[in-house]
């Protein structure tokens, strides 16, 4: 059908609006490789827009050759796919099993596991919580408390509901329990939302410093996200230094001239190329699973 005025002026619109917004969100990442492929000293100096005036690797040599940071990127991946996979196993378990019209006190359950989503404990509760069940300083404390979300349950469980009764009560006909009709009949007609909640836990897993900051004082045991918060903390002390130090005639120190705000910025871009490049393979899962997950009841 032929457009009216009205529609094409609307177009157009919509166009110009997803275009300065998409300006708006990507120019600040974009800003930001450029100055990590910038010379940290020419850095200082400001006025890098969308890229590097003087090209160089060294601030990812710089990243890449810390042993620190090396060692918090492969503890993060593999926190982020323990946390993803055991958290998914859970609370698809709670799904399945809360998306069942005759599970007993089943109102009662509900109320239980929501009133914690107000309601909290507190950071020193939950501290000597911690303490007692010796999760302080071990990798298991990103990992176990987090292994249980009520809202994702809710948009599991719904998406679950929202699937036909007459495949389950088929398979139960030929002898199926409930393992077998989770595994092999809700799982792979589920994995929309599966996938969208695995995003969700992994970009969570991946992007958490707090319980480092909170539960976590061994050096061994520090999250990807927690070293690059201590190194723009550094970075920000180290580029005050070297300004000062610029203003009055003297010497930059070597530490000033490698910890600079093009380090900052390479680490940034160093620890989210990993969410960057998997987004797009579950995009096509994602707005499928939250429609159908919190439309459908």
């Amino acid at each position: 059908m032929k457009k009216t005025t009205g529609e094409k002026i609307f177009d157009v619109f919509n166009v110009i609006l997803m275009i300065a917004l998409s300006i708006t969100m990507l120019y600040p990442y974009i800003n930001q490789i450029a100055i990590s492929l910038n010379d940290g000293m020419d850095t200082i100096l400001g006025g890098i827009t969308v890229y590097p005036r003087k090209f160089t690797w060294v601030n990812y040599r710089t990243i890449f050759t810390s042993d620190s940071i090396s060692r918090a990127f492969f503890l993060t991946v593999f926190i982020a796919v323990a946390h993803t996979l055991t958290s998914l196993f859970v609370t698809t378990a709670a799904a399945y099993t809360m998306s069942k019209k005759d599970l007993p006190f089943k109102n009662a359950i509900t109320w239980f596991l929501i009133i914690p989503m107000y309601i909290s404990g507190g950071i020193i509760p939950t501290f000597i919580l911690y303490r007692y069940l010796g999760l302080l300083n071990n990798v298991l404390v990103y990992i176990i408390p987090g292994a249980f979300s009520f809202y994702n349950m809710i948009i599991i469980r719904t998406f679950i509901k929202g699937l036909p009764a007459s495949l389950e009560e088929s398979a139960m006909l030929d002898g199926a329990n409930e393992a077998i009709v989770l595994f092999k009949i809700i799982l792979p007609l589920s994995m929309p939302v599966i996938a969208t909640v695995a995003l969700w836990l992994a970009v969570g897993a991946w992007n958490s410093w707090t319980a480092t900051l909170y539960y976590v004082n061994e050096r061994s045991l520090y999250t990807l996200q927690y070293v690059v918060m201590q190194l723009i903390k550094q970075s920000d002390v180290l580029q005050q230094l070297a300004a000062e130090t610029a203003l009055t005639g003297g010497e930059m120190t070597k530490e000033a001239q490698t910890t600079s705000e093009s380090v900052k910025a390479a680490a940034i871009i160093f620890s989210t190329i990993p969410i960057v490049l998997t987004y797009p393979f579950l995009q096509k899962y994602f707005v499928k699973g939250v429609t159908i997950g919190a439309v459908k009841d």
